[in-house]
């Protein structure tokens, strides 16, 4: 698999299953469930989507950018970027191993996708309609 490819790879929270492949199924909602307290910001109406980063990381910085935009578009959306160096046991609890990660959580918190990389725009708009 190439880092493009693994960039866009919108994982179902805790199986190996990617965006496109029988994605037409509902996603599993045992996953784990992050509350405000837990992200340290309120979590959006709709959905939420969380960044790990961390300093020196240059796809960091164009993802902020991207989940930003994204957020702004979508009414009760919510970006919260996350340091994976501050918040080490979050990072570890959530099985976190690379920066960028994104997590789109629904409105309850649980996190229905994730991804690895700087992910494109319209990618990060098919991930939230699963939450929505």
């Amino acid at each position: 698999m190439t880092r493009a490819h693994e960039c866009r790879g919108w994982r179902r929270n805790g199986g190996a299953r990617v965006r496109g492949q029988g994605d037409d199924r509902r996603y599993d909602t045992s996953g784990p469930r992050l509350e405000a307290a837990d992200l340290g910001a309120d979590l959006g109406a709709r959905a939420t989507l969380v960044q790990f980063s961390s300093a020196f990381c240059a796809p960091c910085r164009a993802t902020r950018r991207v989940l930003g935009e994204v957020a702004g578009m979508v009414a009760g959306v919510a970006h919260v970027e996350i340091d994976a160096e501050d918040r080490l046991e979050l990072v570890r609890a959530l099985g976190v191993l690379k920066t960028p990660t994104v997590l789109v959580l629904d409105a309850d918190g649980r996190v229905v996708r994730r991804a690895v990389g700087q992910p494109r725009k319209a990618d990060v708009i098919a991930a939230l309609g699963v939450a929505v």
